[in-house]
């Protein structure tokens, strides 16, 4: 299966980049598996659809501001921190790549406050392990949350949006550098409502990495490797996933990352309570194990997002609807709209 099976045409103008005010006046295509059906709906609907042999999984993963803003020699300059390596160490991407060379000395311009920082290494994969000159964890966190910008996406220009707006309203554990986007469609009047319905919902966590903006580089699917990231499920979500199965509800995963939670976490017929690392890549020919329905957003051409929904609905199938939502100014990507798959 190659990689540019998986492509598409997309006009920029059908790509959002403010979010749908309120979030649950979205737009939503739902797509039936059993009788081939595309129809076009409102999230806030949502409830309206769903019935209570449904459960929902939602990934409460909370992105914090991991974009930096720096000079190096009149240069502007950005960072993106990727992952904690030593208290005040992170690997980070940067870019421009050529003025991040080893003992690099260059000041980040926070928000608030300037904090000088220092090129240590530079790793195998490009990304830069940077010393920040803050001493502690809690400082650098607290600097951090204070002087960060939004990370969004690459594929965003001119995002008219602020933090919050690229937050899950259930969002609790900081971590992601990325947000599980088919999660920002949900509102509190949409959670009473499912709620009223008598359709549960239960929490995993999995914190976005760098893959997210990673491409496809592989001529074949298959010789692609996904980055790891961590993910959480506690005891209580596990016995709850457990029971579910046992009494034969469906379970509807919101987006790509809950997913990859469930399908990681899914072994010898039964949910595990852990923390893990997942490096799993569903493509077309993946046999879903825990997973019944999906909510998920319309992602880009040739990435692996597409590749899990076409996994799980039918690439033709997949590909038919992407056109007709390209057609019908569907919005793509991060706060765009939302796809349902039944």
């Amino acid at each position: 299966m190659l990689t540019k099976d998986f492509f598409f045409e997309l006009p920029s103008k059908n790509i959002a980049n403010k979010p749908a005010v309120p979030r649950d006046s979205s737009k939503m295509m739902v797509l039936d598996r059993g009788s081939s059906s595309i129809k076009n709906r409102i999230f806030n609907e949502l409830p309206d659809i769903l019935t209570d042999e449904y459960l929902i999984v939602l990934n409460k993963t909370r992105v914090f501001p991991a974009k930096l803003k720096a000079k190096i020699k009149d240069k502007e300059c950005e960072l993106l921190l990727l992952k904690r390596e030593d208290k005040n160490k992170w690997q980070c991407m940067v870019k421009p790549g050529k003025k991040f060379k080893i003992d690099t000395l260059f000041q980040i311009d926070g928000k608030c406050e300037k904090i000088d920082a220092k090129v240590v290494k530079i790793l195998e994969d490009g990304t830069r392990l940077i010393d920040f000159s803050i001493e502690e964890n809690d400082d650098l966190d607290k600097w951090i949350e204070s002087n960060g910008y939004p990370p969004f996406p690459p594929y965003i220009k001119n995002a008219q949006a602020e933090m919050t707006d690229y937050q899950t309203v259930y969002a609790k554990n900081t971590g992601s550098i990325a947000a599980p986007t088919a999660g920002l469609h949900f509102t509190d009047d949409v959670f009473t409502k499912l709620a009223e319905k008598g359709i549960q919902k239960h929490f995993v966590t999995l914190h976005v990495g760098r893959g997210t903006f990673l491409p496809v580089k592989s001529v074949d699917v298959i010789d692609h490797v996904m980055h790891s990231e961590w993910y959480e499920m506690d005891e209580e979500t596990a016995k709850a996933l457990n029971e579910a199965k046992d009494a034969g509800k469906k379970i509807l995963a919101v987006g790509t990352t809950s997913v990859r939670v469930l399908e990681s976490n899914f072994r010898d017929g039964k949910f595990h309570p852990e923390q893990n690392d997942t490096k799993i890549f569903i493509y077309p020919g993946y046999k879903f194990k825990a997973v019944d329905a999906l909510l998920t957003n319309f992602h880009l051409p040739e990435s692996t997002l597409l590749m899990l929904v076409s996994a799980f609905a039918g690439k033709d199938f997949v590909m038919k609807a992407y056109k007709q939502a390209v057609k019908e100014d569907y919005r793509f990507y991060s706060f765009g709209d939302s796809m349902l798959i039944l």
